[in-house]
Parts: structure tokens; sequence; C-alpha cells
């Protein structure tokens, strides 16, 4: 029996069986279906169940109609015509026990549907999900990452297979000698012309190619030549050959600043042609000009004869310290090696706070004026330095920071010997002088031992130790004074020095030439101080006299007595330590007056140089202006003078780096003269 479902529109709504039976196989019945299988009982209850509501619910609202369609449930053609409404309900409830889920046929028709204009404003929610991976075939791979943890495992057995690869291979394999013989020699000859050679010349101009890479042979030849400039044999025969042709060069001057004859190349004096007389012309006139600039001005014509024969003091330039590696830095202090004079050491470092850069210390050699034998670079501003007696290769530098530092001049490297900031005594500001000073050991003993002494900013005179490092201790505090006048039982005044608590800054000292332990310091509120190192808390003597800070102070080396002084108020003073008043006064420029030295010949003469020139006074001949006066270049500023040792000349130092060594060749004859004598 077939049943067709409609709805209230008239739609087919049949349900549509789950399972389609094969035609060709028997269908078993519903009792026999219901009796082997009690879900497939409970599945055609639920399902018949649903069938009769609906169909119930469709014969009560189509009652009234006039057709044979009951609500939305219709019969056969047959079952219609025989019964009536009432009867095909009763009969549609007695057939639904009596029908099987195999006999109902259900058709279902599609269903079209056109959607609202409300349900296309509608929100729908699409889930997508994954499915399951279905894994066909599943290859390990033979690859490992190194980041895994299976990673050290495999390489154990990789380095095992490695191991046991070559342990098979020397069982296979050993190593034999085997002797054979060498072949026969066989003489062959050749017949051929003879080969000609000739010299052949061009000329031609080198071609740079931007983009050239070099060859093999190139990079052989740049390799080989790289080797031999850095070999020590060459650098060794370059020095040598340094060494011959400064000698050459500078023969005429070096001569004269020894004092010798100057020798002259008899061949090139007599084959000298036209060319080479018009260039000895022309030096010989830049000759004349350079003497013109450090000479006194011309004379009248009457006088001539008269000052040939008297011959006055001449300062002629012989050569200059300058490099490149100096230009531009100021000169503060220069100091002669005490055992070598020919070694000249020189500081360069500025005198002021605000023109502070990296300081540097150079050794000099007659040898080579053109480049220091040795360079020590400091951190710091270079302020003073000086050459050891015991120990000539030791070089003491103070710096503008306060430290003090000692190097070997016999090592080729900068490196420092010994280091001041070791020391928690070290002075704190500039260190404006230091001296190597032979000094007793003592009361009883009569042995002398070296210390290095110098004076600071801070006031203070300090004592070094040289051991395994630097260690000081204060030989003298300076304090500043003040005079004071007291009467005595007589009823005549006389002054003392009162001392006040701060310290004054120290600018320079100097050890008495024969007593070791007295020495004077010049302080920068412009007084001079004598002291003992035997007295240390006491002041001997204080001399007032200069207006501003005193730059320099300086025993006579021939009268014991007397000491100079310069001052920045453009004057130097002569001294008697026995009284407290200069005995000569000295200024001839309105200038600085850096610094002053006496010459090592003669008690009566001293040099001394201002911002603008340096001076040369000779106390014999006059007491009011110098003998000998030499002016600066513009822009240029003459900072230290110092005596040549051995010869008639005198070294000068400026503000662009530049050390000018000058001759004196009629200074007076040495002597042991006093000053003003």
């Amino acid at each position: 029996m077939f049943l067709q479902v409609f709805d209230e529109e008239g739609k087919d709504v049949t349900p549509r069986p789950l399972f389609h039976p094969d035609p060709n196989t028997a269908v078993p019945r519903l009792d026999e279906a219901l009796a082997s299988s009690g879900d497939f009982e409970a599945a055609a209850a639920g399902f018949l169940s649903s069938f009769s509501a609906h169909r119930a619910s469709g014969t009560t609202a189509g009652s009234g109609s006039a057709s044979g369609t009951c609500g939305s449930t219709s019969v056969p053609k047959a079952s219609t015509a025989e019964s009536t409404p009432d009867e095909a309900v009763d009969l549609g409830a007695q057939q639904d026990a009596a029908i099987g889920l195999p006999d109902v046929q259900v058709r279902q028709e599609e269903i079209k549907e056109e959607p609202a204009k409300e349900d296309l404003d509608k929100r729908v929610e699409i889930c997508l999900m994954e499915t399951e991976t279905l894994w066909l075939l599943n290859v390990p791979p033979a690859l490992v990452s190194v980041e895994s943890e299976d990673a050290g495992r495999v390489l154990e057995r990789n380095k095992m297979y490695v191991d046991k690869c070559g342990n098979r291979f020397r069982k296979i394999f050993g190593e034999k000698i085997i002797q054979t013989f060498h072949g026969a020699a066989k003489n062959k000859e050749l017949q051929c012309d003879k080969v000609s050679v000739e010299d052949k010349g061009t000329a031609c101009s080198p071609t740079v190619w931007p983009n050239a890479v070099p060859t093999g042979s190139q990079k052989e030849d740049a390799s080989h030549s790289a080797l031999v400039l850095a070999s020590e044999k060459f650098h060794q025969d370059l020095f040598f050959l340094e060494r011959v042709l400064m000698q050459n060069i500078f023969q005429p001057k070096l001569a004269a600043y020894r004092q010798l004859p100057v020798l002259t190349d008899p061949d090139v004096t007599s084959g000298a042609g036209g060319a080479v007389a018009a260039v000895e012309e022309a030096k010989q006139k830049e000759h004349d000009k350079e003497k013109e600039a450090f000479t006194d001005p011309p004379v009248p014509s009457d006088r001539k004869k008269t000052l040939e024969e008297v011959s006055p003091p001449r300062l002629e330039q012989l050569w200059s310290y300058l490099c490149d590696l100096t230009d531009g830095h100021n000169v503060s202090n220069m100091a002669w090696n005490k055992v070598n004079p020919d070694l000249l050491a020189v500081g360069y470092g500025a005198f002021d706070f605000q023109g502070q850069r990296r300081g540097l210390a150079c050794c000099w050699s007659l040898k080579n004026p053109k480049w220091p034998e040795r360079i020590f670079r400091c951190e710091f501003g270079v302020t003073a330095l000086d050459f050891s007696v015991a120990s000539p290769n030791l070089l003491a530098v103070g710096m503008y920071n306060g430290s003090v530092m000692v190097y070997d001049v016999r090592s080729c490297s900068d490196a420092v010997l010994l280091d001041s900031r070791d020391s928690s005594e070290s002075p704190t500001r500039p260190v404006w002088q230091l001296r190597w000073v032979e000094q007793d050991r003592g009361a009883a003993g009569g042995d002398k031992r070296e210390r290095l002494l110098c004076i600071s900013a801070d006031g203070r005179v300090t004592r070094w130790f040289i051991q395994k490092r630097l260690d000081c201790t204060d030989l003298m505090k300076i304090k500043r004074t003040k005079s004071k006048k007291i009467k005595s039982p007589g009823g005549k005044g006389r002054k003392i020095e009162e001392e006040i608590s701060p310290l004054a800054a120290g600018m320079c000292f100097d050890f008495h030439p024969k007593d070791a332990n007295i020495y004077l310091t010049g302080t920068e509120e412009g007084l001079i101080h004598r002291y003992s190192c035997s007295y240390q808390d006491s002041v001997l003597e204080t001399y007032r006299g200069h207006k501003g800070p005193v730059y320099k102070v300086a025993w006579n080396p021939f009268d014991t007595d007397t000491f100079l002084s310069c001052s920045a108020d453009w004057s130097v003073m002569l001294w008697d330590q026995r009284a407290q008043a200069p005995v000569l006064t000295f200024s001839s420029a309105a200038a600085f007056v850096n610094d002053v030295v006496w010459s090592p010949k003669s008690g009566s003469i001293f040099a001394a140089v201002n911002e603008s020139s340096v001076e040369i006074w000779d106390l014999s001949i006059s007491k009011w202006n110098p003998v000998l006066s030499c002016s600066a270049e513009l822009g240029v500023k003459f900072t230290s003078v110092l005596f040549a040792k051995n010869t008639d000349c005198l070294l000068v130092g400026d503000s662009r780096g530049e050390v000018g060594v000058f001759q004196l060749p009629n200074l007076a004859a040495p002597g042991g003269s006093k000053p003003g004598a």
C-alpha cells in the first residue's frame, strides 16, 4: 500500500525511506522484521506514530470539504468510493498497525521556495571544520635537525660509522717501501744558431686600470715587498742610511755648532760651472737673509771698521728641531741628557687650561735634526721634564693633570716605566717643574742618593721614591704669608713673615749648586721663599719684589750667593740671598718673561725670553740693556730657553713647536766673574 502525505498548501511532504531494498530480493514481512530486531521495531513505531498523528490532524482540519481529501491525507480511489469519511478514518487507523516500513514507498519532490525579503537581511553563520588527515604513505626522513632531541644520538652513530670504516680501511691496506731502479741517463745534442742580444729602450706612460685585479705574480711580489719592509735588517740599514744623509746635509752647520772648521769638497769647488755657481749664490743670499733677521740693525759706514774690530755678539740660526708631529704644539720645557750632550729632551704642552690637548715628550739628537729619536705620547700636556743623573736612560715627565711618569729612552716603545697615578698622594694640579737632585742619605752618611722632586700648583714640593712603583711624600707645603711689623727692644721696627692657612700655588724651584738641602721656590703670588730640607716646617727667608707670578728661579753656578728670577710683571730680577730686596731689575719689553737661564761659561751672562723676543745679557758690559735681542715672528711667542753645554749655542722654544738652535760666536771667554763685577 502506497501513502502520500500533503501539507495545507498541497505540497507532497511524504517522508523518504533511509533504506531502499533491492527489488530482486524477497521483502521480509513486518512480523518477522519486528521479531528479529528490537531497534528496528522502535524505529518503525516512532515513524508510524508520527505518521498517524499527522494524518489525524489533517482529517480534523478538512472534514467540511466536499472533495475526497481529508486534511493532508489521501487514500486510493477504490477505498474512497466504498467508504464514508468516518469509515475512512477507522480504516486508516486499522491499517496503521498492519502497514510495515518496507511496504511504504516514499517519494520526495523538490521544494522550491522563494526567500522572503526579511530572510535576506538575516545573518547566517557558517562554520567550516577540517576533516581528519588521512595518511596514505608515511616514509620517515633520513635527515635530522640539529636542534632536535635525536641530533646527539645521530651524530654519535655517524661518528661510530666513520671510525668503523677507517678501521676497516687500515686492515685492508698497509704501508710498504718499494725500491726501483733509476732510468739510464741519455745525452742529447742539439745544433742551433747563435742567439744575439740587443739592448733596446722605449718610453711610455703608465696606464692605470681602475678595476684591474692583480695577478698571482703581482700578489707574490707585493707580499715579498711587505716582508722586506717589515724586516728588522731593512730598518737597520735604513737607519744607517738616514744617518749618513743627515750628516752630509748638515755637515757645515754641525761643524759650526761644535766649533770645528767647515770642510769643502775641492772637486766640487774647482769644477763648478755656471749652474753650480748660480745655485751657490742663491743659497748664499738666502743665508744672508736669515742672518739679517737675527742680527742687529745696520750701522753707519764710519763706525763699520770699529765694530769689525770689536766683533759684537751675533745670533745666527743653524737649524731648528721641527717635524710634522710637533708642528703646532707649544714647547713647554727642555733638558739635556747628563751623559750624552747630543741628546735633547723637549716637552710639548699648553700652559693654559683652555688650550689643553694630548702632549708629547720627544728626544732629539744632533745626528738627525729632522725627526726625533724617541717619541712618547702622553694623555695630557707635558709641563716639565728632566733626565736622571745616576741613570741617564730615565726621563721623568710632569704633566698638566698633576701626574708624573718615568720613561726608559733605551726602549723603542712609548710604554710607561713608572706611573704616579698608582699613588694616592700624587699631586692633583699641574706639575710646573721637576728635578733629579743628589742629596745626602743622612747627617752621618757621606754618600749621596738621587731623588726626584717636583713642585705643583697645589702648593706642594713633593719627593718621589722610585721602587717597584712611584711613591711620594711632601717635602714642603707652601703656605701663603703676609708681612708683619714688630718693634724690637731698641725701638726699631722689623718685618717678619706670618703664615696664613691657604696654600700658595708653586710655580718653580731650584736647588743650591753646592748645598742640595737649600732650595728656592717661586709662587703664584709673586713671592720667593728659601727653604732647607732639614727644617721642613719653617721658611728661612722670603724675598718680595715681583708683582706677578714667578715663572723661574735660577742659582748662579759661579757666584752661589746670587740668583735670578723672572715673572709675569715683565721683569727679571737679580737677588742676593743675604738681602730681601733685589739687587738689580732688568726690564726691556712689555711682555711676560717666561724663562731665564745662566750661561754655563760665565757668571755674568744670562739669557731670558719673553713673549716677543729673546735677550742675551752680559752684566760685565751693560747692566741696563741686553747685548743682543732678537724678536719673534708675527703670531709666534717664545716660551723657553736653554744654553748648550759644550759650545756657544742657544736653544729657543716657541709656541708653534719649533726649537731653534742659534750660534753665539763671540761670547765672553769662560770665567768665574761675579755679576756686576
